[in-house]
């Protein structure tokens, strides 16, 4: 007996040092992440373009390739402004008999353009008029409402600022470097207090964000760390932003795609308790254990993500690891051709097809949970898919809930970005500005608004008065979609 349990724990200890490799020395997700293969090869291409201005020295391999790119290009898109240039000839006199030439047509081509970012002075003059009749009266335009009254800059400048941060992943200190290439000396604190400025009065647009998404019928929820210095012990404290998003477009519901993000100081329970107070309907989570106090409530309902069942497979070795692999693929198979569908016809294709997988596979987890070590992490990601069960099959009965939480998963990423560029944030209250620019910056992307025109129209808009009983006309699907980008090259 003694000699087996030493076996399972050597077998444990081995399991936890390959997952350990994997993650210090091998990939860190099921597949290759997409943008870390386009960095590999951009290097290769780069060379590979390079052979090829080598090659097309000789005229006839120039021709044959600018034919080709030609063809493969595609066309540039019709809401960029056009910029005509004529190349004309030097003579219209005929060459040949000294005859006038007469236009029979022209060959047109569009070539790709980009004026680099200008920093630029506006110039706000208002007259003053006097009568000759009346000495007192003086009439002059009332001064335009401004974010930082007596402050340098517009709208616009400030909300390239927040675009660039919280988007573009800049630092402000990098900012303020690309400024002073251009003869503009800020300091870093100065556009700190415009971030902070411009957060305070985005806060009522973000809340509204927020309790909109939260009279929906279902949500994603995902929550993570955002170190916050801490001056009183000289290093950061770990804080936590919470995600909550919505996005029906799979199943073709008609409320729009949005996420709001929520600084709490911790990750206790409590706080998703909190932020969702008067959400009824679907959360959509992983497996953290702090969503069941919310679900115990009575009034959410969990569904829980096959991705996380999967990733804990993913980091095992053996013949039951695949095995279970094997049959979770199957149901994103499924998935995958159900996509975009009403929500009745994905829940009645799900009855057909995913229920029998599940069905099976359940008591076959059970069977190899017991013929297995109970220390083993084979047994950890058994049980943890087993416990969550219910939670797991939901998507079985409703087509509207999604097979796993991938949604707000991707939500979560650029916050990683920005975390990872600016390393921390200032303070609790910096933290805060950061949840309320990227839940606008973010939901602005998932509804293909351009974020910087957005925050620079609601900003003016704010500023010169917009009342607070419509503050829906200001969230981001009420503004004009940026036209669908399409590949010219």
């Amino acid at each position: 007996m003694l000699l087996a349990e030493e076996r399972a724990e050597n077998e444990r200890l081995r399991q936890i040092i390959k997952a350990m490799q994997r993650h210090r020395f091998g990939r860190r997700a099921e597949s290759l992440p997409e943008d870390q293969l386009l960095l590999g090869l951009e290097e290769a291409e780069q060379v590979e373009a390079a052979g090829h201005a080598t090659e097309e020295s000789a005229p006839a391999v120039k021709a044959e390739r600018t034919t080709r790119r030609r063809a493969n290009r595609g066309a540039l898109p019709a809401h960029l402004p056009r910029v005509e240039r004529v190349v004309d000839v030097e003579s219209t006199v005929c060459p040949c008999c000294s005859g006038s030439l007469h236009w029979i047509g022209e060959d047109v081509s569009e070539r790709l353009d980009v004026v680099p970012a200008q920093v630029r002075v506006i110039v706000i003059r208002r007259p003053r008029y006097a009568c000759r009749a009346c000495e007192d009266v003086v009439v002059q335009a009332p001064a335009p409402a401004r974010l930082i009254e007596g402050g340098l800059p517009t709208d616009d400048l400030v909300a390239q600022v927040l675009v660039s941060k919280y988007a573009d992943h800049l630092p402000l200190y990098r900012q303020a470097q690309i400024l002073a290439r251009q003869g503009v000396h800020l300091d870093r604190s100065t556009l700190a207090d415009w971030v902070g400025r411009a957060a305070f009065l985005l806060r009522p647009v973000h809340e509204r964000l927020l309790e909109t998404l939260k009279r929906s019928e279902k949500l994603f929820a995902d929550e993570t760390t955002a170190p916050v210095l801490d001056p009183g012990r000289g290093r950061t404290k770990t804080g936590q932003l919470w995600a909550y998003a919505r996005d029906d477009r799979p199943w073709g519901g008609a409320g729009p795609p949005g996420v709001a993000y929520v600084y709490a100081p911790d990750r206790t329970a409590e706080r998703p308790i909190t932020h969702l107070s008067g959400f009824r309907g679907v959360l959509q989570v992983d497996g953290y254990e702090g969503y069941k106090a919310l679900a115990k409530r009575g009034e959410v309902h969990l569904a829980f993500c096959w991705s996380h069942v999967r990733r804990a497979f993913y980091d095992l070795d053996g013949p039951i690891a695949v095995e279970a692999l094997a049959r979770i693929a199957r149901l994103y198979r499924i998935e995958a051709e159900i996509r975009g569908r009403p929500a009745e016809e994905r829940r009645a294709a799900r009855q057909a097809r995913s229920r029998p997988i599940l069905k099976a596979l359940e008591p076959w987890l059970r069977e190899k949970l017991g013929l297995i070590s109970q220390k083993s992490k084979l047994a950890e990601a058994i049980r943890y898919a087993l416990s969550r069960w219910a939670g797991l099959s939901l998507f079985l009965t409703d087509g509207r809930v999604e097979i796993d939480s991938n949604v707000v998963e991707r939500a979560i990423r650029p916050l990683a970005l920005t975390r990872k560029n600016a390393l921390f944030a200032g303070s609790d209250g910096g933290a805060e500005h950061w949840a309320v620019i990227a839940s606008l910056v973010e939901t602005c992307k998932l509804v293909s608004v351009e974020p910087r025109a957005y925050l620079a129209d609601v900003i003016t808009r704010i500023v010169e008065g917009h009342p607070n009983s419509r503050l829906d006309e200001l969230l981001p699907w009420t503004f004009p979609a940026t036209p669908t980008a399409k590949a010219v090259a």
